[in-house]
């Protein structure tokens, strides 16, 4: 079924860059976003704005979700008058948004009943891989979905994984932000010795990253966002604190003892004073404040 239309749910950060990227691939592109004020932004980017959910859940051939939580996909996958009562085509719903498995396997079941689909479609590479369409994404799903999203899916990234069936693109994000949540506050403890013993961390960052203890936080997140001290990645701490409660939660369900992670986690908790919910998350990596107590 050719997929001419596309409706984006969530025009913040993310979503409008990859409702541009839509766009720009020729499809006709219908946005919403609970807050009016993106209306602008939306369509100096080719984008039709809708205010209201119900028109675009029943216009579009595909639909792609960038929201906060797994309670707001819930939401608008099950609203009134929307996808679950639409028969005239099959409707693959993306979901990029990072999510609880359980959820995306729950809401999978009940579009499948309804003869569409889900995939829980988790990504990588920040707002400037949504403008430019170079996202990694990581695909929970069938094979028989995502073969129908193909083509939106290949407007917005460079990579695709699919990794395995409904839940695990959940699983893959969450496995992927923990790390990067214990990357920030190791490599910023590491910078912040080197400092106290008299060696600046510029010098000693291309060591690092030249050695074996690199990773994306010491190679691409602190010469960019942390070491001009720009802190405006575009990711927020409250949406990183959100993705390491739901690894824990993941870790606990699955009877799985992660100590290293699980102090990580209490560290990003502990540091809601020093680094707000609205704060950029690389703040966590900055060698020049001291930690809490």
């Amino acid at each position: 079924m050719e997929i001419r239309t596309v409706g984006v749910v969530g025009l913040g950060n993310m979503g409008l860059g990859m409702a541009s990227s839509l766009a720009r691939a020729g499809f006709a592109v219908e946005g919403h976003d609970i807050n009016p004020a993106r209306q602008g932004a939306a369509e100096a980017a080719g984008i039709r704005f809708r205010a209201g959910l119900a028109g675009l859940l029943g216009a579009a051939d595909a639909l792609v979700f960038s929201l906060p939580y797994a309670r707001d996909v819930e939401a608008v996958v099950t609203a009134a008058g929307g996808l679950l009562e639409r028969r005239d085509r099959k409707v693959v719903v993306i979901d990029t948004s990072t999510s609880d498995p359980g959820t995306s396997r729950r809401l999978a079941a009940r579009l499948a009943e309804a003869g569409h689909g889900l995939l829980d479609a988790p990504v990588s590479g920040g707002p400037s891989g949504a403008v430019a369409g170079t996202l990694t994404m990581m695909i929970g799903g069938s094979e028989a979905d995502l073969d129908l999203a193909r083509p939106v899916l290949a407007a917005m990234s460079g990579t695709v994984v699919h990794v395995g069936p409904s839940g695990a693109g959940n699983i893959a994000k969450l496995v992927n932000n923990m790390l990067v949540a214990a990357h920030l506050v190791t490599t910023g403890e590491a910078l912040r010795l080197a400092e106290a013993a008299g060696l600046p961390a510029e010098a000693v960052l291309p060591v690092v990253n030249a050695a074996t203890g690199r990773s994306a936080v010491s190679e691409a997140m602190v010469p960019r966002w942390v070491l001009p001290g720009s802190f405006d990645s575009g990711f927020s701490a409250g949406l990183m604190r959100k993705d390491v409660g739901l690894a824990i939660a993941l870790a606990e369900e699955a009877g799985c003892s992660l100590p290293l992670s699980a102090a990580a986690a209490r560290i990003w908790a502990e540091a809601r004073g020093r680094i707000a919910d609205t704060d950029d998350f690389t703040r966590m990596a900055d060698f020049r404040v001291p930690p809490a107590g």
